[in-house]
């Protein structure tokens, strides 16, 4: 068992209904093209595969796709998708969980990373893509930047989301690298809000480089969405991609 806070059932049975806009065609094309293309004909491991917002389509498009899922309440949901031989997942964590066979394509999208809670465990996250990965095979993130240049000095929080139906913000620990994301969600017509709070550790595009290294990865791109816009400094996110370099050759000198 990682630090990574499990999903209720409660809110796994809802998760679907809370991401339609991220589960749209629009907002899936450009992913599910850019994993595709990298998977090629070989196959993709989900780290935190959840209700298959993203795996299930992606097997859809003829990609054959495994997953790891911490929470069986969100595996569960996944499982009314599809069955288990199409797109098989076992329970267990990203970090340490080992799947047979190896993969052109290991990928964590949407943040998760940062459900680590530790630095150590974000680096075995990585080692666990490693050994999965045939070489030649790519490891893909999807993470935001940290927003900190929001911070005007004194303050702790950044809100995310003001909208009817929803208050989302941010709130930071700066030593341990820690965020927690606060949501005030409106529920039904009497007004009422839900709180639930759930903690992250951030980590920079720098530090995953360094994490990779020490994987034995090595960085191949890094663009600011699944539609290969530059990353810049500007960018509120980065989709990255390391390779798992090929066995050296035979000395021909």
């Amino acid at each position: 068992m990682t630090s990574s806070e499990l999903w209720t059932r409660e809110t796994a049975e809802r998760y679907d209904a809370e991401e339609t806009e991220m589960s749209s065609a629009a907002a899936l094309g450009p992913a599910l093209a850019f994993l595709a293309e990298l998977a090629g004909d070989g196959r993709a491991l989900e780290f935190a595969i959840g209700t298959g917002r993203v795996g299930v389509p992606l097997r859809a498009r003829g990609v054959p796709v495994v997953g790891i899922e911490l929470s069986t309440h969100m595996a569960e949901v996944l499982r009314r998708k599809t069955d288990a031989d199409t797109l098989p997942v076992v329970i267990g964590d990203m970090a340490t969980t080992v799947v047979p066979g190896e993969f052109t394509l290991v990928y964590l999208v949407y943040n998760t990373i940062t459900n680590l809670l530790t630095q150590d465990e974000q680096v075995e996250c990585f080692r666990n893509a490693a050994r999965h990965l045939a070489p030649g095979g790519r490891f893909v993130i999807e993470l935001g930047v940290p927003p900190l240049r929001h911070l005007p000095p004194g303050q702790v929080a950044v809100p995310f989301d003001v909208s009817e139906r929803h208050l989302g913000f941010d709130t930071f620990d700066l030593v341990e690298q820690i965020l927690v994301s606060h949501h005030l969600t409106r529920d039904g017509a009497d007004g009422r809000y839900r709180r639930e709070d759930s903690r992250h550790r951030y980590a920079w595009p720098a530090e995953l480089d360094l994490m990779a290294r020490i994987a034995g990865l090595e960085r191949e791109r890094r663009v600011a969405d699944w539609d290969g816009t530059p990353f810049t400094q500007d960018s509120t996110k980065h989709i990255s991609v390391w390779r798992k370099p090929l066995p050296d050759g035979p000395d021909t000198r």
